[in-house]
């Protein structure tokens, strides 16, 4: 898939840089061109015999190339790519990044490029929950800068947390999904997935059974037809796929605040199961049992309706908003009513009562609601049916 593409891998200064050895290996086995730029943080951990050796073309590690500068080798180098790769991206190379630093090879190509940009970051995990790491990665999405990770697990230093860079096989799906010439390539869509979680108190919370896996399978097929994609998810079981751009949540107020800031966008896709309601009194510390024998007295409101205030925004609106509808008795009708009632496009429509086994499981079977009319598809498994629906919304928007 990435025969004839050429991708710049700046290794930044980290432990997590011997897997960038791999990642050359994988690239180049996937018919890519890989030019390694080494900073000097790197070189502490891997060499540059070794990276020219995988790679098969010279490594750059200085800026002050007497050679190389007399023809302006760092433009050069930032521009005849198709795609920059920063892997590991440790917290400073970030940080310099976001502030528009130029005072080595990697920041100078990184300042002097119109090439999409993708980090893998790699850091301890006190330092990626850093308010100022935060802010630098806020930034750099801003900028246009796609993230791919980090994991979660124990770090080399002991610690467990967010912070491990993505394996190479995670990185590839992600340069390949950022490389595609598909039919959504260059277009932005829009996916909520996972369940919210309202609180009760600082320990307890309100939530659905939704593990995320239609979700998840519906962002991975629109990535894979080349579309740029935004992941706005709440506390699903499913990770998200590699090579999209995450979003974390954890309430309908925060997802709805993410859903605008994430705007605008060609495609929306609402897969995530909202809770209806936010407890409205819930408590600052943890509810305690008094011996009275009478629960607490809890109080709800509404949550906003992220679908229908979207669907109905008079400026900036999706050319197509997909509501999805998870019904446990009369289907079709709850669907088609919903639709009408929130103004999107299409509504997907599934039935999730016990007995199916759907709501958490592997499989799906969904009744795509148009305004043409109904289409019910066959029971058949999540990615299928994302393949089916992302291929759907490619056509809509091609049309």
């Amino acid at each position: 898939m990435l025969a004839g593409k050429r991708v710049l891998l700046i290794i930044g200064g980290g432990i997590a840089a011997y897997k960038s050895l791999l990642l050359v290996r994988l690239l180049k086995g996937q018919g890519a061109a890989v030019t390694p730029v080494l900073t000097a943080g790197g070189a502490e951990f891997v060499t540059a015999l070794s990276l020219g050796a995988l790679a098969g073309e010279k490594v750059h590690d200085r800026l002050f190339d007497l050679t190389a500068e007399a023809e302006m080798g760092h433009i050069e180098l930032s521009r005849s790519a198709d795609l920059i790769v920063v892997a590991p991206a440790t917290a400073d190379l970030m940080a310099r990044m976001a502030g528009g630093r130029a005072d080595d090879l990697a920041s100078t190509l990184l300042l002097a490029t119109d090439t999409p940009v993708l980090v893998a970051p790699a850091m301890n995990v006190r330092m990626w929950l850093h308010p100022a790491t935060q802010r630098n990665i806020a930034q750099l999405q801003a900028d246009g800068v796609r993230f791919v990770g980090p994991d979660e697990g124990e770090m080399a230093c002991g610690e467990f947390g967010p912070g491990r860079m993505a394996e190479p096989e995670a990185i590839l799906e992600a340069v390949r999904a950022l490389l595609a010439d598909g039919p959504l390539a260059g277009r932005h869509v829009l996916v909520t997935s996972g369940p919210t979680h309202e609180p009760i108190d600082p320990v307890r919370y309100i939530a659905n059974r939704s593990s995320g896996a239609q979700g998840a399978a519906i962002a991975a097929a629109l990535r894979d037809l080349g579309a740029r994609v935004t992941f706005v998810t709440g506390p699903a079981v499913v990770p998200p796929p590699p090579g999209v751009t995450v979003v974390r949540v954890e309430t309908a107020v925060q997802m709805l605040a993410a859903v605008q800031a994430a705007l605008p966008a060609e495609a929306a896709v609402f897969a995530a199961a909202v809770a209806d309601w936010q407890v409205s009194n819930a408590a600052g510390q943890k509810l305690k049992k008094d011996r009275s024998g009478k629960a607490p007295r809890l109080e709800f409101v509404e949550n906003p309706d992220i679908l229908a205030t979207v669907a109905k925004m008079t400026m900036g609106r999706p050319r197509l908003v997909v509501g999805f509808a998870a019904e446990t008795e009369q289907v079709f009708d709850n669907a088609a009513a919903k639709r009408a009632r929130k103004g999107c496009d299409w509504i997907v429509a599934n039935d999730v009562s016990p007995g199916t086994g759907i709501m958490g499981g592997a499989e799906n079977a969904v009744t795509l609601i148009t305004g043409a009319g109904a289409e019910v598809w066959p029971r058949m498994g999540k990615d299928a049916v994302a393949r089916q629906l992302a291929e759907r919304i490619a056509a809509a928007l091609q049309a």
